[in-house]
């Protein structure tokens, strides 16, 4: 068991709580007692969910609306961690871009959105990642070890064309956070990696896709049931989830498969989604 027992001294911090799967999380983590420690752009949505939360676990419910995509936001969230309570965080915080590169380099709006993505998906992940490693570490005890839960994504684990810089910030956060899971063996602290697929939250309206429209329901997860998934490999200590067997069988397909042929492939599959 890596995330301790729930508790008014066993708060865990969720970034981008305030919709899909971060919020799914929150609630999963609510549901289990545990209070939480809620960061988002959107402060009203977070003051709505964190009242839904304190009705669920009778525990406090904080809100600290920020914007990881700055130095301000990010210094706030770290300083959060320094907190004695806190013995769990979910990087969950995150968005997606899709089309072209080629095309999107023209275009300054989308070419700023490009940046943000790698400083949002990948530097922000990175560096609370290590302030909560470093901070989790000094507090950790036999009777209440620590758990990092971050969201990463089955386009983790092959190039992506038509999402290019988002499969590979995915692509990061899987290496990074398994490497530091290994690293951190025997401390009583854990970093558990979740891969999820398609999954119904306001991701897809956001990257400019229509690609859950044109797919079937049995490859489209609920963010509820991720967030279950992901929760429950937090609190045992696991390396990795990947919730759902098509999406199991797609991280395999895409370690194993030769470029030559996944990439035309992935190409053409994109392309018909309007990527």
């Amino acid at each position: 068991m890596s995330l301790p027992p729930p508790g008014p001294d066993a708060a865990v911090l969720v970034t981008g709580a305030s919709s899909g799967i971060g919020a799914a999380v929150a609630r999963v983590l609510a549901g289990r007692g545990h209070p939480t420690v809620l960061v988002a752009r959107r402060g009203d949505a977070l003051t709505e969910l964190a009242a839904e939360l304190r009705a669920v676990s009778g525990q406090v419910s904080e809100v600290h609306a920020a914007d990881l995509g700055t130095d301000a936001g990010l210094t706030l969230t770290r300083d959060l961690l320094d907190d004695d309570s806190v013995v769990g965080l979910v990087n969950a915080a995150g968005f997606g871009v899709t089309g072209r590169v080629a095309d999107l380099a023209g275009d300054a709006d989308r070419r700023a959105a490009l940046d943000g993505l790698v400083r949002l998906n990948v530097l922000a992940l990175h560096d609370l990642t290590v302030a909560a490693v470093g901070a989790l570490t000094r507090r950790v005890r036999e009777d209440r070890p620590g758990a990092i839960l971050n969201v990463s994504s089955i386009t983790a684990f092959q190039p992506l064309p038509g999402a290019a810089s988002y499969a590979a910030s995915k692509a990061f956060v899987q290496s990074f956070s398994e490497a530091v899971h290994a690293e951190l063996a025997g401390t009583g602290l854990t970093l558990t990696t979740l891969s999820p697929g398609l999954t119904r939250t306001g991701f897809a309206e956001a990257a400019g896709t229509d690609a859950f429209d044109q797919v079937p329901d049995l490859v489209v997860g609920e963010a509820g049931d991720v967030a279950e998934a992901g929760v429950a490999a937090m609190a045992r200590g696991d390396r990795s989830v990947t919730p759902g067997l098509v999406n199991q069988l797609s991280a395999v397909g895409g370690r194993l498969a030769p470029r030559t042929l996944l990439l035309p492939a992935l190409r053409a599959g994109m392309e018909a989604f309007g990527a």
